[in-house]
Protein backbone atom coordinates (compact mmCIF):
# COMPACT_ATOMS: atom_id res chain seq x y z
CA UNK A 1 0.00 0.00 0.00
CA UNK A 2 1.83 3.46 -0.77
CA UNK A 3 2.13 5.56 2.18
CA UNK A 4 1.85 9.35 2.10
CA UNK A 5 -0.52 11.49 -0.58
CA UNK A 6 -2.00 9.93 -3.38
CA UNK A 7 -2.32 13.24 -5.20
CA UNK A 8 0.32 15.62 -5.56
CA UNK A 9 0.04 19.09 -7.65
CA UNK A 10 3.71 20.19 -8.07
CA UNK A 11 3.72 24.07 -7.92
CA UNK A 12 7.25 24.29 -9.24
CA UNK A 13 9.61 22.40 -10.79
CA UNK A 14 11.47 21.03 -8.08
CA UNK A 15 9.29 19.17 -6.00
CA UNK A 16 8.54 17.02 -9.50
CA UNK A 17 11.83 16.35 -10.50
CA UNK A 18 12.60 14.83 -7.17
CA UNK A 19 9.61 12.41 -7.22
CA UNK A 20 10.86 11.30 -10.57
CA UNK A 21 14.14 10.96 -9.44
CA UNK A 22 12.74 9.13 -6.37
CA UNK A 23 10.27 6.83 -8.73
CA UNK A 24 6.95 8.49 -7.30
CA UNK A 25 6.30 10.52 -10.06
CA UNK A 26 2.81 8.59 -10.29
CA UNK A 27 1.47 10.71 -7.28
CA UNK A 28 1.83 14.00 -9.41
CA UNK A 29 -1.20 15.13 -11.17
CA UNK A 30 -0.54 18.49 -12.21
CA UNK A 31 2.51 20.65 -12.41
CA UNK A 32 4.01 24.38 -13.40
CA UNK A 33 3.99 25.32 -16.63
CA UNK A 34 7.58 26.11 -16.31
CA UNK A 35 8.29 23.20 -15.48
CA UNK A 36 11.02 21.68 -17.93
CA UNK A 37 12.87 18.74 -15.96
CA UNK A 38 12.69 16.10 -16.77
CA UNK A 39 11.08 16.66 -20.17
CA UNK A 40 8.83 13.73 -19.85
CA UNK A 41 6.94 15.78 -16.90
CA UNK A 42 5.89 18.57 -19.13
CA UNK A 43 4.57 15.89 -22.09
CA UNK A 44 2.72 13.80 -19.40
CA UNK A 45 1.65 16.09 -16.68
CA UNK A 46 -1.28 18.72 -16.38
CA UNK A 47 0.42 22.32 -16.21
CA UNK A 48 -1.65 24.32 -13.67
CA UNK A 49 0.42 26.80 -12.36
CA UNK A 50 2.88 29.71 -13.00
CA UNK A 51 5.52 30.48 -10.34
CA UNK A 52 2.89 33.35 -8.67
CA UNK A 53 -0.65 32.52 -10.09
CA UNK A 54 -2.21 29.19 -10.40
CA UNK A 55 -5.10 27.92 -11.83
CA UNK A 56 -7.15 26.84 -8.62
CA UNK A 57 -10.25 25.46 -9.79
CA UNK A 58 -8.12 23.25 -12.38
CA UNK A 59 -6.01 21.79 -9.67
CA UNK A 60 -8.81 21.13 -7.35
CA UNK A 61 -10.44 19.56 -10.27
CA UNK A 62 -7.23 17.25 -10.19
CA UNK A 63 -8.47 16.29 -6.96
CA UNK A 64 -5.20 16.54 -4.85
CA UNK A 65 -4.48 15.43 -1.53
CA UNK A 66 -1.28 17.69 -1.22
CA UNK A 67 0.76 20.73 -3.28
CA UNK A 68 3.93 21.80 -2.99
CA UNK A 69 5.08 25.10 -3.37
CA UNK A 70 8.16 27.22 -3.00
CA UNK A 71 8.93 30.82 -0.82
CA UNK A 72 6.86 33.10 0.58
CA UNK A 73 5.81 34.51 -3.34
CA UNK A 74 3.16 31.28 -3.34
CA UNK A 75 1.83 32.15 -0.12
CA UNK A 76 -1.62 33.89 -2.28
CA UNK A 77 -2.17 30.45 -3.80
CA UNK A 78 -1.08 28.18 -0.67
CA UNK A 79 -3.85 29.77 0.85
CA UNK A 80 -6.46 29.43 -1.43
CA UNK A 81 -5.73 25.44 -1.61
CA UNK A 82 -6.04 25.43 1.76
CA UNK A 83 -9.25 27.27 2.07
CA UNK A 84 -10.23 24.90 -0.36
CA UNK A 85 -9.38 21.88 2.22
CA UNK A 86 -6.01 20.58 0.11
CA UNK A 87 -3.14 20.26 2.60
CA UNK A 88 -0.22 22.18 1.27
CA UNK A 89 4.02 22.66 1.98
CA UNK A 90 5.91 25.71 1.09
CA UNK A 91 9.57 25.10 1.51
CA UNK A 92 11.41 28.42 1.69
CA UNK A 93 15.00 26.82 1.71
CA UNK A 94 17.76 28.87 0.31
CA UNK A 95 21.36 26.80 0.94
CA UNK A 96 23.05 23.97 -1.11
CA UNK A 97 22.06 22.12 2.35
CA UNK A 98 18.73 23.44 2.42
CA UNK A 99 18.35 22.11 -0.95
CA UNK A 100 19.25 18.71 -0.05
CA UNK A 101 17.18 18.77 3.57
CA UNK A 102 14.10 19.53 1.02
CA UNK A 103 14.90 16.35 -1.02
CA UNK A 104 14.90 14.00 2.28
CA UNK A 105 11.88 16.10 3.73
CA UNK A 106 10.25 15.21 0.33
CA UNK A 107 10.60 11.49 0.09
CA UNK A 108 10.09 10.85 3.66
CA UNK A 109 6.48 12.72 3.06
CA UNK A 110 5.87 9.95 0.35
CA UNK A 111 7.50 7.29 2.11
CA UNK A 112 10.55 7.11 0.22
CA UNK A 113 12.42 8.51 2.95
CA UNK A 114 15.51 6.02 2.47
CA UNK A 115 15.70 6.84 -1.42
CA UNK A 116 15.46 10.07 -0.24
CA UNK A 117 18.82 10.13 2.00
CA UNK A 118 20.46 8.04 -0.50
CA UNK A 119 19.89 10.95 -3.09
CA UNK A 120 20.65 13.50 -1.21
CA UNK A 121 24.13 11.76 -0.13
CA UNK A 122 24.92 11.04 -4.01
CA UNK A 123 24.20 14.78 -4.81
CA UNK A 124 26.47 15.69 -1.66
CA UNK A 125 29.36 13.70 -3.11
CA UNK A 126 29.06 14.92 -6.24
CA UNK A 127 29.12 18.11 -4.87
CA UNK A 128 32.65 17.76 -2.55
CA UNK A 129 34.28 15.72 -5.57
CA UNK A 130 33.47 18.87 -7.58
CA UNK A 131 34.82 21.44 -5.33
CA UNK A 132 38.18 19.35 -5.30
CA UNK A 133 38.64 19.82 -8.53
CA UNK A 134 39.52 23.48 -7.98
CA UNK A 135 41.80 23.04 -5.23
CA UNK A 136 44.97 25.01 -5.01
CA UNK A 137 43.89 26.75 -8.43
CA UNK A 138 43.14 30.68 -8.93
CA UNK A 139 39.82 31.85 -7.97
CA UNK A 140 38.15 34.17 -9.81
CA UNK A 141 35.83 36.99 -8.77
CA UNK A 142 32.35 36.52 -10.25
CA UNK A 143 28.99 38.32 -10.52
CA UNK A 144 26.47 36.42 -10.66
CA UNK A 145 23.40 38.30 -11.98
CA UNK A 146 19.69 37.00 -11.49
CA UNK A 147 17.80 39.94 -13.12
CA UNK A 148 19.01 43.25 -15.17
CA UNK A 149 16.25 45.48 -15.10
CA UNK A 150 17.08 46.01 -12.07
CA UNK A 151 20.22 44.56 -11.11
CA UNK A 152 19.70 41.97 -8.82
CA UNK A 153 22.49 39.74 -7.86
CA UNK A 154 22.58 35.93 -6.78
CA UNK A 155 20.72 34.22 -4.00
CA UNK A 156 22.27 32.07 -1.13
CA UNK A 157 22.29 28.59 -2.99
CA UNK A 158 23.71 30.18 -5.93
CA UNK A 159 26.30 31.76 -4.52
CA UNK A 160 28.00 28.47 -2.28
CA UNK A 161 27.18 26.90 -5.98
CA UNK A 162 29.73 29.44 -7.60
CA UNK A 163 31.85 28.38 -4.65
CA UNK A 164 31.66 25.00 -5.15
CA UNK A 165 32.79 25.25 -8.91
CA UNK A 166 35.64 27.23 -7.50
CA UNK A 167 35.50 31.23 -7.96
CA UNK A 168 33.98 33.74 -5.57
CA UNK A 169 30.63 35.50 -5.84
CA UNK A 170 31.40 39.00 -5.21
CA UNK A 171 28.09 40.23 -3.13
CA UNK A 172 28.04 37.38 -0.58
CA UNK A 173 26.45 40.06 2.13
CA UNK A 174 23.97 40.61 -0.50
CA UNK A 175 23.70 36.64 -1.16
CA UNK A 176 22.50 36.08 2.44
CA UNK A 177 19.53 37.97 1.66
CA UNK A 178 16.50 35.56 1.32
CA UNK A 179 14.21 37.95 -0.70
CA UNK A 180 15.23 39.23 -4.21
CA UNK A 181 14.22 42.75 -3.20
CA UNK A 182 16.82 42.34 -0.53
CA UNK A 183 19.25 42.08 -3.44
CA UNK A 184 19.16 44.44 -5.76
CA UNK A 185 21.63 46.69 -6.55
CA UNK A 186 21.23 50.74 -6.95
CA UNK A 187 23.19 50.64 -9.98
CA UNK A 188 26.28 49.10 -12.17
CA UNK A 189 28.67 51.04 -9.72
CA UNK A 190 29.15 48.31 -6.55
CA UNK A 191 29.84 45.67 -9.42
CA UNK A 192 32.36 47.80 -11.19
CA UNK A 193 34.06 48.19 -7.61
CA UNK A 194 34.24 44.66 -7.04
CA UNK A 195 35.74 44.01 -10.57
CA UNK A 196 34.69 40.41 -11.18
CA UNK A 197 36.58 38.66 -13.68
CA UNK A 198 33.45 36.43 -14.77
CA UNK A 199 29.98 37.96 -14.94
CA UNK A 200 27.52 35.30 -15.24
CA UNK A 201 23.69 35.93 -16.14
CA UNK A 202 20.39 33.96 -15.54
CA UNK A 203 18.18 36.21 -16.23
CA UNK A 204 14.63 34.47 -14.85
CA UNK A 205 13.90 32.93 -18.43
CA UNK A 206 14.38 35.85 -20.10
CA UNK A 207 17.85 35.51 -22.67
CA UNK A 208 21.07 36.94 -21.60
CA UNK A 209 22.25 39.58 -23.73
CA UNK A 210 25.96 39.92 -23.37
CA UNK A 211 26.39 43.15 -25.72
CA UNK A 212 23.67 44.95 -23.41
CA UNK A 213 26.28 43.67 -20.25
CA UNK A 214 29.21 44.84 -22.02
CA UNK A 215 27.49 48.31 -23.11
CA UNK A 216 26.45 49.35 -19.22
CA UNK A 217 28.48 53.09 -18.56
CA UNK A 218 31.61 52.54 -16.90
CA UNK A 219 31.52 48.46 -17.18
CA UNK A 220 34.40 48.46 -20.40
CA UNK A 221 37.01 48.53 -17.83
CA UNK A 222 35.24 45.73 -15.49
CA UNK A 223 37.83 42.18 -15.91
CA UNK A 224 35.17 40.30 -17.65
CA UNK A 225 33.61 42.66 -20.01
CA UNK A 226 37.50 43.25 -21.07
CA UNK A 227 38.24 39.61 -21.64
CA UNK A 228 34.52 38.72 -22.61
CA UNK A 229 33.76 36.53 -19.96
CA UNK A 230 30.19 36.92 -19.70
CA UNK A 231 28.37 33.82 -20.02
CA UNK A 232 24.54 32.52 -19.41
CA UNK A 233 23.34 30.16 -17.24
CA UNK A 234 20.10 29.20 -17.91
CA UNK A 235 17.49 29.71 -15.17
CA UNK A 236 15.78 26.40 -14.74
CA UNK A 237 19.48 24.93 -14.05
CA UNK A 238 20.36 27.18 -11.69
CA UNK A 239 17.68 29.52 -10.07
CA UNK A 240 15.29 26.46 -9.52
CA UNK A 241 16.77 25.30 -5.90
CA UNK A 242 16.03 21.40 -6.61
CA UNK A 243 18.12 18.87 -8.18
CA UNK A 244 18.76 20.77 -11.37
CA UNK A 245 21.00 23.18 -9.55
CA UNK A 246 23.43 20.63 -8.16
CA UNK A 247 23.67 18.98 -11.01
CA UNK A 248 23.39 20.78 -14.25
CA UNK A 249 23.14 23.94 -12.93
CA UNK A 250 27.17 23.53 -11.23
CA UNK A 251 28.29 21.81 -13.76
CA UNK A 252 27.91 24.80 -16.29
CA UNK A 253 29.39 27.22 -13.80
CA UNK A 254 32.61 24.50 -13.60
CA UNK A 255 32.73 24.86 -17.48
CA UNK A 256 32.43 28.44 -17.36
CA UNK A 257 35.29 28.95 -14.02
CA UNK A 258 37.24 25.91 -15.45
CA UNK A 259 37.78 27.65 -18.70
CA UNK A 260 39.03 30.91 -17.07
CA UNK A 261 41.26 29.30 -14.50
CA UNK A 262 42.77 27.39 -17.91
CA UNK A 263 43.45 30.42 -19.27
CA UNK A 264 45.40 31.60 -16.29
CA UNK A 265 47.23 28.17 -15.88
Amino acid sequence: MAYGPRRIVCLTEEPTETLYLLGEQARIVGISGFTVRPPEARRDKPKVSAFVSAKIDKILALRPDFAVGFSDIQADIAAELIRAGVEVWVANHRSVDGILDYIRRLAALVGAGERGVALADRLRRRLDALAAQSLGQPRPRVYFEEWDEPLISGIQWVAELVRIAGGNDIFPELAAEPLAKQRILADGARVIERSPDIVIGSWCGKKFRPEHVAARPGWAAVPAVRDGALHEVKSPLILQPGPAALTDGVDRLREIIAAWQQRRA
